[in-house]
């Protein structure tokens, strides 16, 4: 047995084994685009529809995981992020915003996954709900501002909400006490390594989503 796994905190391990997928998700071109206020508005709302399809699959499985001795613990309503995005999605569509809504096949796949965990996998279920609510309580702040100064939202208003935690004061500390909820987690030092490489697999189809993004919406050369 590797002995650094034993001795390394859970949440530090999982955080440097899957720094090079988060790097590469975070400079995929249309993310760079995108931040770099390149891109209109629709763009941005095509983005927010499909998070609300994986947004979906996490929230519709967690009230059954509330209960599970893995992922019970991170099952916690004040992350919850559903009812913004569909604020969000009111106010960037209009009433009808859910007539046509589609995910790109990279979405569909991407949420089937973490569907497909939260029924079989709660500690898969696990990987997927650190890469996604710790990201956008990180990450995601950035892609507000920038929203903010480029289509003129108003700041943490309608069009934002997704990213607006509201009932998390701190994030510092929420941050600090979601790490010590990984690095208490109820796994194996393999059931660990599992949760690492379904770590891995979440940043790729997050990749792979912005790729299809990225070909929806090509800056003309």
């Amino acid at each position: 047995m590797d002995s650094t796994a034993t001795t390394t905190p859970f949440s530090t391990l999982i955080r440097t084994a899957s720094h090079e997928q988060h790097t590469e998700a975070e400079s995929s071109s249309f993310m760079s685009d995108m931040l770099g206020g390149r891109l209109g508005v629709d763009a941005y709302t095509r983005y927010t529809e499909q998070l609300w399809f994986v947004y979906r699959a996490l929230e519709d499985g967690a009230e059954a995981l509330r209960r599970d001795p893995v992922a019970g613990p991170f099952i916690q309503p004040q992350l919850m992020r559903t009812a913004e995005l569909e604020r969000d999605l009111r106010h960037l569509r209009g009433e009808g915003w859910r007539e046509g809504l589609e995910p790109l096949p990279a979405t569909a796949a991407y949420a089937e996954r973490v569907a497909e965990c939260a029924r079989e996998w709660p500690a898969g279920y696990v990987a997927h709900h650190y890469t996604r609510y710790l990201g956008d309580l990180s990450g995601g702040q950035i892609i507000r501002g920038t929203a903010e100064k480029t289509w003129g939202f108003e700041r943490k208003g309608d069009g934002v909400r997704f990213y607006v935690f509201e009932q998390i004061s701190n994030p510092a500390a929420f941050k600090r006490e979601y790490r010590e909820l990984l690095d208490a987690v109820d796994a194996d030092d393999l059931e660990k390594q599992r949760i690492v490489d379904e770590c891995k697999r979440a940043f790729a189809l997050n990749t792979a989503v912005f790729r299809e993004l990225g070909e929806v919406f090509p800056l003309s050369a």
